[in-house]
């Protein structure tokens, strides 16, 4: 899956967070390293999900944007 994220830079690193998964964040030292991170955070976000809904009747709805 693709997701759109936010970078943000200042003296410290590189944060990095994906609107379409609310508190989904992460940071590094370097972009690279930020990016590896985010990777790292959304796939533990989505697990989480799977766990959250694992009784529910999950689908998916196409939208055209």
């Amino acid at each position: 899956m693709k997701y759109k994220i936010a970078i943000y830079h200042d003296d410290e690193g590189f944060s990095v967070c994906v609107p379409a998964l609310p508190g989904c964040w992460s940071e590094g030292d370097t972009e690279a390293e930020a990016m590896a991170n985010i990777q790292d955070a959304i796939r533990e976000y989505l697990a989480a999900l799977d766990d959250r809904f694992k009784n529910a009747d999950l689908r998916e709805l196409e939208v055209t944007v």
